[in-house]
């Protein structure tokens, strides 16, 4: 059951104040693809929507009518398909929110702590390549119509005062491993994810296997970890520059055919680990 009545999968973006980037993935998805989707945002704090989102959207012709700030209160007891967290805070909050039949975190950079209209471009640009991948994994792209869409510029935002410092040679020999890789393109896809959803996301019987590369990517400072009950869960290091960040998004969009079959799996597992959710 989701949240509208019709035969559309659900979509429920989720940040903090619901005033850019969730405002921008919905317009994004619903321009994209509305015809198989029905989408709505909501912040945990929500605050008037930005004018640089509105400026922003309509520099790419993109609607704008409509929009308003929502509180993620205003979705108690709603279904949705899928909820996509757009910050930590909203994934930290809502780790497992409970209306979500499949939840995924997207760590996408604030652009409100920028100055001017370009950063609120880059993350349009971002969102709009993440939101690709997501149409060819969960949409039907044979039944989309065909639409004009300008292409957005494909400029980057990073906090450089906070990136952590990484050498590039080691970088790249960690995506030389097919599990280390493919580790790295599930993960910036999902969010986060534990040693047996890779196990069978990438049909390895060998934990300790698993369990070694990842500890490779996570002396290299690639991924980072947290313990919840039994279960440790990793994730792409949000520290990480924003050049080594964008290698693997990159590759994940543009290599999707190498993890389609461990995303399948992942979707029909049974009993994956309950991540904790803070959301009443």
């Amino acid at each position: 059951m989701s949240q509208s009545n019709s035969s559309k999968q659900s979509v429920l973006f989720l940040c903090t104040e619901n005033s850019a980037r969730s405002q921008m993935a919905e317009v994004l998805l619903r321009n994209k693809a509305g015809e198989i989707f029905d989408v709505y945002s909501a912040g945990i704090a929500p605050k008037d929507i930005d004018p640089r989102t509105i400026n922003c959207l309509q520099k790419f012709n993109l609607p704008i009518t409509e929009l308003s700030a929502k509180h993620i209160a205003e979705f108690t007891d709603k279904t949705f398909d899928y909820v996509i967290t757009l910050c930590e805070r909203a994934n930290n909050e809502c780790r497992a929110y409970k209306g979500a039949l499949l939840q995924l975190a997207w760590d996408i950079a604030d652009p409100k702590v920028m100055v001017g209209l370009e950063p609120f471009v880059a993350t349009l640009y971002e969102l709009d390549k993440r939101l690709d991948m997501f149409i060819d994994v969960h949409g039907n792209i044979n039944n989309l119509q065909s639409h004009q869409y300008v292409p957005l510029c494909s400029s980057t935002i990073s906090d450089q005062d906070n990136e952590l410092s990484i050498d590039p040679s080691i970088f790249y020999k960690c995506l030389t491993d097919q599990i280390r890789l493919k580790t790295l393109m599930l993960t910036n896809y999902y969010g986060e994810l534990c040693v047996c959803e890779l196990m069978v996301a990438l049909q390895e019987q060998s934990q300790p296997k698993v369990s070694r590369n990842l500890a490779v990517l996570k002396k290299a400072g690639i991924i980072t970890d947290r313990k919840h009950g039994q279960w440790v869960f990793y994730q792409i290091n949000p520290r990480l520059p924003q050049w080594s960040k964008t290698i693997i998004s990159t590759t994940t969009e543009s290599n999707l055919h190498l993890i389609i079959n461990s995303l399948k799996r992942l979707a029909t597992m049974h009993k994956r680990p309950n991540k904790l959710s803070f959301c009443s």
